[in-house]
């Protein structure tokens, strides 16, 4: 366990703009006091923010950059416009330079992702990158991935994405043989594309603990520990379960002021239905890792509030203490092999 770590900030990301970025930097301090941080943005919009956070501007640093990404721009935009002068970008090369143990960023996905490999690089075995995101379930929480940063993928990068979704769910969740399912339109074999049906066989030939296909009402009931899926699917799956949580929240907002009796109901029930609350608030575990590259990027949603930008300070904290990449690595080794860079190749002749 690393005594401090020091997260670089993209204070220039987000819909919300630095205020928030930087208030959220400042809650993640009551839970990891142990952590400095590096900002990168305008200085001229950033100092005055942080002159009112005293306890943030204790252990922060602000490197100033002229440019910013924004949301709208696409990465191969980004990249020209950014490359090297961005508060994305700099901040991203804090990592790679060994000034900062992790990145978070509530800007852009695209961009992100994309100066990310070309800075930082992929793991030995890995083609392509993945969002991993904590899922509440009834019984606790899931890891899927990937929720953004792909869209489709070859039955060999399944595997890969199951290989990092275990080694995340074994060093976060301290499960000791996770359980492996893919993202499907049926439980059944026959059903699911090529590449989907492909990466389930080689998945029960691999060591790992593969369980079969999952459907998506699987995921919240808990079906495994790690759901595997492209991003554009795993993205869809997302903002739908997100949603959903917003819709039942209005609904249960109307149905508690429809009438007197209902309205005394709640005041009974309150501290249940806050529970409720917290445990619907996406804020409340926000931030989702790149896996498979070297070094540690946080994604924010870009809408989070202070809670949601603590949530994700927090998570990046923890993964850098627990020294997660070079565990992921590790793992990867042991079960693709450094060599498995063939697609023809089967997982099992890797091991």
């Amino acid at each position: 366990m690393l005594e401090q770590v020091t997260i670089a900030l993209d204070g220039m990301g987000g819909d919300k703009g630095p205020e928030v970025i930087l208030a959220g930097a400042e809650l993640a301090l009551l839970h990891k006091p142990r952590t400095n941080f590096l900002i990168y943005g305008d200085e001229a919009q950033l100092k005055p923010i942080l002159h009112r956070l005293p306890a943030l501007a204790k252990v922060s640093t602000i490197h100033h950059c002229d440019v910013s990404i924004s949301m709208e721009a696409k990465p191969s935009q980004a990249l020209r416009q950014g490359r090297k002068v961005s508060s994305m970008w700099q901040a991203i090369d804090a990592v790679r330079q060994g000034k900062a143990q992790g990145i978070v960023s509530a800007g852009n996905t695209g961009a992100l992702m994309a100066m990310s490999k070309i800075i930082l690089k992929t793991l030995p075995g890995i083609e392509r990158p993945a969002i991993a995101c904590f899922w509440p379930t009834i019984g606790g929480e899931a890891v899927v991935l990937d929720v953004g940063a792909t869209i489709g993928g070859t039955a060999r990068q399944y595997v890969q994405f199951a290989v990092m979704g275990d080694a995340y769910a074994r060093i976060i969740f301290g499960l000791e043989n996770p359980r492996i399912g893919i993202l499907n339109i049926g439980e059944e074999e026959m059903k699911g594309t090529d590449n989907v049906k492909e990466a389930a066989e080689l998945l029960t030939e691999s060591p790992l603990n593969f369980t079969g296909f999952v459907e998506g009402n699987g995921i919240g009931q808990g079906a495994a520990d790690v759901i595997v899926t492209d991003g554009f699917t795993g993205n869809i799956a997302l903002k739908t379960a997100e949603g959903t949580a917003i819709q039942f929240a209005s609904y249960l907002r109307h149905a508690l002021n429809s009438s007197l009796m209902s309205k005394i109901g709640y005041l009974l029930a309150r501290r249940a239905f806050q529970a409720l609350k917290m445990r619907m608030d996406p804020n409340n575990a926000n931030g989702g890792m790149f896996l498979g590259l070297n070094g540690i990027v946080v994604k924010s949603h870009g809408g989070a509030n202070r809670t949601g930008i603590a949530s994700a300070v927090d998570l990046a904290v923890e993964i850098a203490s627990a020294g997660i990449a070079t565990r992921i690595a590790d793992e990867l080794d042991m079960v693709l092999g450094t060599q498995a860079t063939t697609p023809e190749k089967k997982l099992a002749s890797t091991v």
